[in-house]
């Protein structure tokens, strides 16, 4: 469903992106048979934020908001030590079929909007301690923990559906995993090897994920397998996986000091939105934005 805004596509990537984003802010605040009940609403809010990103993007440019060269510095620093350091950055760059100045260009970009979103935000007051825990109380089943693991991974993704293809994966990850087996550094193979974007930019590190939000296979391996355990070579979807099981934590219900800070980045998540979106669609009005099927 193609969706224009003054003329200009926005792709399909940015819709997805922003459905990512929604996906891991709910599974924080969410059961996973919760969060996949709402995947339909989540789907179409995606789309309304991929359309407000791309109108305050557009409006950030437009106010031309100042970004010093030192806070452009900073973040591709950032990106740098994501990467394992510049000759990591570099083959990522490379890989991405991008210049440093177009990445320099695209954080100034981002860094306006950001700049933009902080001035909108400004007067928004943070949740009281009365409403934390009043939303809390009407909420509470919300807030049972599920099971949880963090984990890294190296993902070999074939080039095609061939077996050629698929057979050369293979061989690939099972190269890795000997390698990985005889005491090189996971993170550091993630970072030169991995088809996943975490591994240049965490050393293939996943965070920590509730069971059910992975995809079925990488899902049963992970919370089958015991803390610091390697796994047998996991096919998916995506391709192959090698995984790391990095740390475990059993669900139950949550107290108030569990969910403390869920609730109140939950509440500041709300509020905040309510501003942007009142500013947001007074930039709609201004707009030319079609929806097609």
């Amino acid at each position: 469903m193609p969706i224009t805004i003054n003329g200009e596509v926005i792709p399909t990537q940015a819709v997805q992106y922003e459905l990512d984003r929604l996906v891991r802010f709910y599974s924080e605040h969410m059961s996973p048979d919760q969060v996949r009940e709402q995947m339909e609403v989540l789907r179409e809010r995606a789309k309304g934020q991929a359309i407000g990103a791309k109108l305050l993007m557009s409006e950030a440019e437009r106010l031309d908001l100042p970004v010093s060269e030192d806070d452009v510095d900073e973040r591709i620093n950032e990106m740098k030590e994501n990467c394992g350091g510049d000759e990591g950055f570099a083959k990522q760059l490379t890989h991405q079929g991008l210049t440093l100045e177009m990445v320099r260009e695209g954080v100034a970009r981002g860094r306006k909007m950001d700049i933009l979103v902080e001035k909108i935000t400004a007067g928004v007051a943070d949740p009281t301690e009365e409403q934390i825990q009043a939303h809390f109380d009407g909420h509470e089943e919300e807030y049972t923990r599920a099971d949880r693991a963090q984990a890294q991974h190296i993902l070999i993704t074939p080039d095609s559906d061939s077996e050629a293809d698929t057979a050369t994966a293979r061989s690939r990850v099972e190269m890795l995993r000997a390698r990985i087996e005889a005491g090189e550094d996971f993170s550091e193979l993630a970072a030169a090897n991995s088809s996943c974007p975490s591994g240049a930019r965490a050393g293939g590190s996943l965070g920590w994920f509730s069971r059910g939000m992975m995809v079925a296979e990488f899902d049963e391996a992970v919370f089958d397998m015991e803390v610091g355990a390697l796994s047998e070579i996991i096919e998916s979807s995506f391709g192959f996986h090698i995984i790391r099981k990095l740390g475990h934590e059993e669900g139950g219900p949550a107290s108030i000091d569990d969910a403390h800070d869920q609730v109140r980045d939950f509440l500041r998540h709300v509020n905040r939105g309510e501003i942007i979106s009142t500013y947001v669609n007074d930039l709609k009005t201004k707009a030319t934005i079609e929806i097609t099927d």
